[in-house]
């Protein structure tokens, strides 16, 4: 088993995080597209990974040599626990819009 990590690139972490490398935000974006684009890249990323699970799935059924049992394996545990953090997100979401809409004004 062949297993390589990558080295951690704190700049390029701070710069997905919406940061530069002194902890100042990059720009000043509209609280509105800022949460809006975030959750579009956050559900197309859970997908993908869900899609990347699939296909390493379907390899590994098919005897692909080039497909191993651990890569599927974590594969599929990367792409359950996105799905779980978006579904908690998800719920902490429609939980936070049922308490404002029960606020008396």
């Amino acid at each position: 088993m062949d297993l390589k990590l990558k080295p951690f690139d704190f700049a390029q972490a701070a710069a997905r995080a919406g940061l530069r490398t002194d902890g100042q935000p990059l720009a000043a974006r509209g609280a509105a597209g800022g949460f809006k684009a975030a959750m579009s890249e956050a559900l197309q990323s859970v997908s993908r990974a869900q899609h990347d699970a699939s296909a390493l799935q379907r390899e590994l059924q098919l005897d692909n040599p080039g497909v191993s049992l651990e890569q599927t394996m974590v594969a599929m545990q990367k792409a359950q626990l996105g799905f779980q953090a978006t579904l908690q997100v998800r719920n902490r979401l429609v939980q936070a819009y049922t308490e404002i809409m029960n606020m008396q004004v």
